[in-house]
């Protein structure tokens, strides 16, 4: 316990020692150009974040509300006066809006997180969850890898066609009776839970749609550049297929399960209650609804409403249930979206970014640094707020640099940057499937960068390997 308690302390210590040595750094010394006193303020926010959360020493959502207070003090326009005596100066940069930041909480991502929480203990209340895992994973057998198997083969193809956090909602009902049957302490238990997230962020990878990031490169992709769908697929998919066997060998060998079988509880039925009718209903209109959002119009968060609404209403949910809802994970996502933010508003973002020469650089190298720069970025904020930075900058590189062709031209180098953008998955806030892996409050954050360092660095071999073969 005594070393347990030290090395929290330690890791606590080194979490706010570095950032205010960051802090007290002249800017001249920080290899980013023009950083104004906004920016300083904030890179020493984002690395405390980022050691705060990797390390842990103190609870993840924890950091999330510390993120939120310092911002507010030290980059809002409601912040402390001494702090703020400056702000009409170019060189001090830009304050947020204090709005903006407390916004975080109330963000449409947060939104989809309560209506799949809803969802979630719906489905529990009224053994949906049960009876999904029954027919879903019945031909998977009861052999720990083989039920994780199916469970990532199910996410992923889900994940190619509908919002990967919706996939992750559905998917993750289906994990408390799996859970329930699991010796407590069981290793296996936390490769079951991360496949989940680690399928949902993969899978969308397969097609356009899959993920915005994709999306984003499309745009760019025009005329002679464009890629169509099925084209897409032709090299989407096999690098879906080859990174989740990879993670499903890796979670295999990080957290070998202790069990040779799972005793699922496949036999059971239906309950015939209105209440339960009316919970599957709910269920397969909101999955319907979030497949189908170009047809009806409406996104993944307004329709995310709807079950808490409904299920409000008909009492499904009363006090108690609200009160299931996890509150922790959605500040602990809250954190991530103001830190998204402010490296937005603040240009810190746009500034790290830019702050490598890319036209001196060969057109390998370009591709290599832009891949990682997204990578990196991706893991600490969305990944569509990463591709949209990026994908800008990289489609003004592929049209004027020449040496491109060689590797693939403008195509090969924006797929390389989408595919790069979907493997940030280090940490609970790289992705809201990460987060609603975490608040299920089986796997912690180690756990997760462990598995998100060692994929990501595969995922990155696989797309580099890929792109020297294939042109």
């Amino acid at each position: 316990m005594h070393k347990s308690t030290t090395k929290q302390t330690i890791r606590l210590l080194i979490s706010i020692l570095v950032p205010l040595i960051v802090l007290m750094m002249p800017s001249s010394w920080i290899p980013i150009a023009q950083l104004t006193v906004v920016q300083h303020r904030l890179l020493a926010i984002f690395i405390m974040a980022a050691l705060l959360w990797v390390l842990e020493p103190v609870p993840v959502f924890a950091t999330s509300i510390l993120i939120i207070t310092l911002q507010l003090i030290f980059l809002s326009d409601k912040g402390l006066n001494v702090l703020r005596i400056d702000h009409t100066n170019e060189a001090f940069g830009h304050l947020i809006p204090y709005t903006d930041i407390l916004g975080s909480f109330s963000s449409p991502i947060i939104i989809l997180f309560m209506g799949g929480f809803a969802l979630a203990i719906a489905a529990s209340k009224y053994q949906l969850d049960n009876n999904l895992a029954r027919v879903l994973l019945k031909p998977f057998g009861s052999k720990p890898k083989f039920i994780m198997l199916g469970l990532m083969l199910i996410t992923a193809v889900f994940s190619m066609f509908m919002s990967n956090t919706a996939t992750t909602v559905m998917m993750l009902a289906l994990l408390g009776p799996i859970v329930a049957s699991a010796k407590p302490g069981d290793l296996g238990i936390k490769a079951l839970v991360l496949c989940i997230p680690i399928a949902a962020n993969t899978g969308g990878i397969a097609t356009p749609i899959g993920t915005p990031p994709n999306a984003i490169a499309l745009q760019y992709l025009t005329g002679e550049h464009s890629i169509d769908f099925l084209t897409w697929m032709m090299f989407g998919l096999p690098f879906v297929i080859v990174q989740l066997a990879i993670a499903w060998l890796l979670l295999q060998k990080l957290f070998p399960s202790e069990q040779t079988h799972l005793q699922l509880a496949l036999e059971g039925k239906f309950l015939k209650s209105w209440q339960a009718i009316v919970v599957y209903i709910t269920f397969a209109a909101t999955i319907i609804l979030w497949i189908t959002t170009k047809l009806h119009g409406m996104n993944t968060y307004v329709v995310a409403v709807i079950p808490l609404a409904v299920f409000t209403l008909t009492g499904i949910m009363g006090k108690a249930e609200i009160k299931q809802i996890n509150w922790d994970v959605l500040w602990l996502v809250a954190g991530g979206i103001a830190i998204g933010l402010a490296l937005d508003k603040t240009g810190l973002a746009k500034g790290l970014a830019h702050s490598i020469d890319y036209q001196s650089l060969s057109p390998v190298s370009v591709v290599l640094t832009l891949s990682i720069i997204c990578w990196l970025m991706a893991n600490f904020m969305s990944n569509t707020a990463t591709a949209n930075l990026l994908m800008p900058i990289a489609a003004a590189i592929g049209t004027s640099m020449q040496g491109l062709a060689s590797i693939g031209g403008l195509q090969g180098l924006l797929v390389v940057v989408a595919f790069s953008a979907s493997l940030g998955m280090i940490l609970p806030v790289s992705t809201p499937p990460n987060s609603l892996a975490y608040s299920t409050g089986l796997i912690n954050s180690k756990d997760m960068a462990k598995t998100g360092i060692i994929l990501g660095l595969f995922g990155l071999g696989i797309v580099y390997t890929a792109m020297f073969v294939l042109t």
